[in-house]
């Protein structure tokens, strides 16, 4: 049995490749994103703030992100 050296997921519309074991929460580090300017939706389903570090990424993920960007 092999282990994957990274999985593919679709990130705002485009192929990515990424190490396994990313949570969202790593993944939006990893994207220099606030968690808490975002909204998240993992395969078209909206996820809480507060579930990103139990949520992992997966091969064949589709992620949405929303990101927040205030001014005047």
């Amino acid at each position: 049995m092999t282990q994957e050296t990274t999985i593919e997921i679709q990130l705002i519309g485009k192929l990515h490749s990424l190490d396994p074991g990313h949570t969202v929460a790593s993944l939006l580090e990893a994207l220099d994103l606030q968690p808490g300017m975002v909204v998240v939706e993992l395969n078209r389903k909206i996820l809480e703030r507060g579930s990103f570090d139990a949520s992992e990424v997966a091969h064949g993920d589709t992620i949405e992100l929303v990101h927040f960007v205030g001014g005047g």
